[in-house]
Formats: structure tokens, sequence, C-alpha cells
């Protein structure tokens, strides 16, 4: 079964883990092997994922269908800036490749927005990648124009998003 929690501490090193595979596993033709090099080389420190989602509203997606497991795997996670500048900025949305095209980054995305609704934002927004865009338009999106991050010398182009939320 596939259900969504709060992050915590103890799922760091797999959401490091998660975030390298599903950046590795992007076809080449849509960001080279450069680009994903440049946007992992390796699994980050849990130390450097506990800190940066502990800054903002993270949650997990979990799956509890193994026999055996210590605990639920992650599958998915997203998270948002809680902070005053960047209150409302959609930093992360990540599935696992096994787990992709099953609805989970919608799912994510949902509980997102139901969440920042209920805290009284008017807003969100997001960096979105060219595998995201098409998800963060089905959801009322609309492009502000293209964004550009420069990551160990590779430039990785994106879509600056937004979208107005009803408190």
């Amino acid at each position: 079964m596939l259900f969504i929690i709060p992050y915590t501490k103890e799922y760091a090193s797999c959401v490091s883990q998660l975030f390298h595979d599903a950046i590795h596993a992007i076809d080449d033709d849509v960001y080279s092997v450069l680009h994903q090099q440049a946007w992992s080389k390796a699994p980050r420190s849990n130390y450097h994922w506990q800190k940066r989602l502990s800054n903002s509203q993270t949650w997990l997606m979990l799956d509890d269908t193994q026999l055996y497991q210590a605990r639920p795997r992650c599958c998915g996670f997203i998270n948002v800036e809680i902070g005053y500048v960047s209150r409302g900025y959609i930093d992360s949305l990540y599935v696992h490749p096994n787990y992709q095209h099953r609805g989970i980054a919608t799912r994510l995305y949902l509980c997102l927005q139901d969440w920042a609704s209920a805290q009284g934002f008017t807003r969100l927004s997001v960096d979105a990648s060219v595998l995201s865009k098409p998800l963060f338009l089905s959801q009322g999106f609309k492009q502000v124009h293209r964004s550009y991050q420069e990551k160990s010398g590779q430039v990785i182009m994106g879509f600056l998003m937004e979208k107005g939320l009803q408190p």
C-alpha cells in the first residue's frame, strides 16, 4: 500500500538515493549525461538532506508492500519552502524510477497544495524541469518564463511556473 507521511530524518538516506536514482534514470535526450552528473554526481549526505528538508514542509510517499522490510520504502518526496521570502516555492518533487507513471507525483503535489491552502498560502511557484512541466501545467500552473540553473559548469534549463491558491 502507498501512503503519504510528513518527512522524518530517518528517511534522509532514502531520499538521497531516490533523488540520485531519479536524476540518472532520465533519458539522455532530455538531460544529457553531463547534466545528470552535474545535477547529482553521487548521493548526497544524510546531513545535507536533513538540513535541506528540515527548513521546509516535506512529505514522503511510502510503500509498505515489500515483505521483510525494516520500514516502508520511500518512493517519492515533495517539499515546499515556508520561509517568508521563499514561502510557497516548491523546491523538490521526485519519484523513484520504479514508481513513475503511477500518479505518485500528483498525489504528493495535491497533499502539498491542500496543506498550503490550509496555511493561507496565496501562491505556489516552482522551477519545473522539462519532465515535470506537464504535471504542473495539468495542476493549473502557468509558465512565467524559462529558467536556467548552473550546476558544476552545466546550465540546466527549466521553467519558472506559478499558480494562485484559494485560501
